[in-house]
């Protein structure tokens, strides 16, 4: 449907449809059988037909039926649900978003309702914009908000209540046939489908007799709230762009919320105005202080005060109906004469001057401006905090290293404080390339690698000995062997896994079932924020990252027997779950003993099929079923769904039987090959790769009847998706078991 009907929306007011009037054509229902589309064609008595989009008149004239619009059809979300109690994250499937401009808010209670647009989520999770469908993952919520916003800024919103263990959520959007559409159609009496398309036959709308339609399975979800808002906003919603690509000529408050689906009132905001430099730094924590220098100007205590009373309102509408810590980013204190001896200290002679200080004084930013020319820079949606909070972590670190009486809690904390900051788009901007005065010239703090290399070194091998985790050290070291750590932050670059990073690894292993105890606490420390996974999860993804960096020359699949190293020792120590063992597998199955067999790998497989896959306990779609309810939610098959993970356990036992079959060095393992390829063939029928392995191993085994026979299904199931030389080997070999000469 989306091919034809959407590029026709605004060409006539008139309709007029023609096709073949056949005995075939009856009154009655007609509902669309299009994958994403639920459009219903009632033929009624009178002559009157209705459409989902459309609803009007038809008159019969000799072969053709004229149709007239009269009434358009409202834009409605249509949403689905699925509950898991063991989902941590919400799958939101959007079935066909295009271009248009659709947004998906979350809330929890009364808080606010953090929007973001769809568009934008696409560019992240497929920058290249290949699938037609839109797949990710949010946080759970209580209320899913769902926007439709048109050229005209008119904006359709759907509140929806989210069930408790909410774990799928499908969208579709049907958008309002407007205007007109030049359409023919034709009845298929073979089928009993109504076909009608833009030219006949091509991209057709499928319609089926209501009485012979299988009825749905899912019910509709019922909107808590639903209503239509003209120029409807959030703080900081880009302004709607018209069809001639200019903004439309409207005033918008961006800082005003007109949606009345949730509390319209914001909280009411105020800073506390110190009076002096000393209180106003002293006050500062967990908060970066602006001063404002603007001596020169006899209004300047007026201006102040009306910025101030404007920030205010602007960090009210952030907070909406209570406060909140994290909308509250920035203090702010007017300079005085008093101040003259701290300005000259610090080189400010100019004036107006804003200078950004952290809660200990020291100076992170500094602008030749008026403070009202920074006002946006100021707000909870822009950059600018997260630059400074960088420089304010480099400040913090060089100051803690050069400390002699820094403790190892300081050492700690201050990799730490650099190692949880998000990591920026930008990494030039601590460096002071503009030559704009009234920019922003953020403090340049240089750290030197090898001081930084050694103190994480001694920190870590102090640790080696501790009788329970130090939870902001595991959380520092999860961020440093993911390349997401204080060495990103630090040094703008990557880095290959380290023997102190492999040390550190030791370090979360010892402790794994510790830290699994109390991640979820620390993850909810009030007043701050912490992120950490399941760690073996974490681990083993951090090792599969490292494998494709290269660093200073140096690629980190150098590592490679120390990572496997990493894999014995989880094994051993029985933390070897899914994730583990498949980047386990990724590397020994590459590897080769120096007899030239596969002996290590394939003992390890047939470890790991013994204990997950075989079928004494079950069959084998059982077994992976189990195998699937556990998997970390932040798996990547654990995102891409039950058949991804399906696919890969019939390809590895499939990859192993293989290598049987090629190296004579493996025959030890050919009766457990044979298992394995059975099992491969259990999982997926038919699969001429599996088939050919199979009969293969038949043939060495002595069973070349039984070899012949799945032979000739391997050639039977072959298709275009089967590589022509693979095609050509794989009837080749049926004809040398047949003739005796394999």
């Amino acid at each position: 449907m989306r091919n034809f009907i959407w590029s026709f929306l605004s060409v006539f007011c008139v309709i007029f449809v023609s096709f073949s009037q056949t005995k075939g054509i009856q009154k009655g229902t007609y509902l669309s059988t299009n994958k994403g589309e639920k459009i219903k064609l009632n033929l009624l008595e009178d002559n009157k037909y209705e459409l989902v989009f459309y609803s009007g008149e038809y008159e019969i004239k000799g072969d053709s039926l004229l149709f007239s619009q009269k009434v358009k059809s409202e834009n409605a979300f249509e949403v689905a649900f699925k509950s898991d109690k063991k989902a941590q994250k919400v799958k939101i499937k959007f079935l066909d978003p295009s271009y248009y401009s659709f947004y998906i808010g979350t809330q929890n209670s009364n808080n606010p309702v953090q929007y973001q647009k769809i568009t934008d989520i696409r560019t992240k999770v497929d920058p290249e914009w290949i699938q037609t469908n839109l797949e990710f993952e949010i946080d759970k919520a209580d209320y899913l908000y769902l926007v439709y916003e048109d050229y005209n800024g008119e904006s359709k919103l759907s509140k929806f209540a989210l069930p408790k263990y909410v774990s799928e959520v499908t969208i579709n959007y049907q958008l309002a046939a407007v205007n007109d559409l030049n359409i023919a159609g034709f009845f298929d009496q073979k089928t009993n489908e109504l076909r009608i398309s833009e030219q006949k036959g091509k991209n057709p709308l499928v319609f089926l007799n209501e009485k012979d339609t299988p009825q749905a399975t899912v019910s509709k979800v019922v909107p808590v709230e639903s209503q239509t808002i003209s120029n409807w906003t959030y703080p900081g919603k880009e302004a709607l762009v018209s069809d001639d690509f200019g903004t439309e000529n409207v005033a918008v408050d961006s800082t005003a919320v007109v949606v009345d689906s949730y509390p319209s009132t914001k909280f009411d905001f105020k800073f506390k105005i110190e009076n002096n430099l000393k209180s106003a730094i002293s006050s500062t924590k967990n908060k970066l202080l602006v001063v404002y220098v603007d001596s020169k100007n006899p209004s300047a205590k007026a201006d102040f005060d009306t910025f101030i009373k404007e920030q205010e309102t602007q960090v009210g509408y952030t907070m909406y109906d209570a406060y909140h810590a994290e909308y509250d980013l920035f203090n702010y204190y007017l300079a005085s004469a008093e101040d003259k001896k701290w300005l000259k200290t610090n080189k400010i002679t100019d004036s107006p001057s804003i200078i950004i200080l952290n809660e200990n004084g020291a100076v992170l930013a500094t602008s030749k401006s008026k403070l009202t020319e920074k006002q946006a820079q100021f707000n909870y949606y822009d950059g600018f905090y997260k630059k400074a909070q960088r420089v304010n972590a480099l400040l913090s670190f060089d100051k803690a290293v050069k400390n002699k009486k820094a403790t190892d809690a300081d050492l700690i904390m201050a990799f730490n404080k650099a190692a949880v900051l998000e990591l920026p788009y930008d990494y030039d901007y601590a460096e002071a390339s503009s030559e704009n005065p009234e920019d922003f010239k953020l403090v340049k703090v240089t750290l030197d690698k090898k001081t930084v290399s050694q103190t994480w070194k001694k920190l870590i091998e102090a640790h080696q000995k501790d009788a329970k985790p130090n939870m902001y050290l595991v959380e520092t070291i999860l961020k440093e062997i993911k390349n997401q750590g204080f060495h990103k932050q630090f040094f703008n670059e990557d880095k290959v896994l380290t023997d102190t990073d492999f040390l550190s690894i030791d370090y979360l292993i010892k402790h794994a079932d510790a830290i699994e105890t109390q991640r979820v606490t620390f993850n909810e420390k009030v007043g701050e924020t912490h992120l950490i996974g399941n760690v073996i999860a974490e681990i083993t993804a951090a090792l599969q990252q490292n494998t494709y960096i290269e660093a200073d020359g140096v690629s980190g699949a150098a590592n490679k027997d120390k990572t496997i190293a990493v894999y014995k020792k989880l094994i051993a120590a029985g933390k070897g779950n899914f994730e583990c063992y498949r980047n386990y597998f990724a590397y020994l199955g590459e590897a080769e003993d120096k007899d030239g067999s596969n002996t290590s790998y394939l003992k390890e497989f047939s470890s790991y099929f013994n204990t997950n896959l075989a079928t004494d306990k079950g069959s084998a779609i059982e077994r992976l079923d189990e195998m699937y309810a556990t998997l970390d939610p932040n798996s990547d098959y654990s995102y891409n769904g039950w058949n991804a993970f399906k696919e890969y356990h019939s390809n590895l036992c499939n990859e192993a039987a293989w290598t049987v079959v090629l190296k004579p060095g493996n025959a030890n393992f050919l009766k457990s090959a044979i298992g394995w390829s059975e099992y491969s063939l259990a999982v997926t029928k038919n699969n001429p790769y599996y088939l050919d392995t199979l009969a293969q191993l038949y043939y060495k085994d002595g069973q070349k009847q039984k070899a012949v026979e799945t032979q000739t299904l391997a050639v039977k199931y072959l298709n275009a998706e089967v590589e022509e030389e693979t095609a050509i080997e794989i009837k080749e070999t049926l004809t040398k078991m047949q003739d005796g000469t394999y």
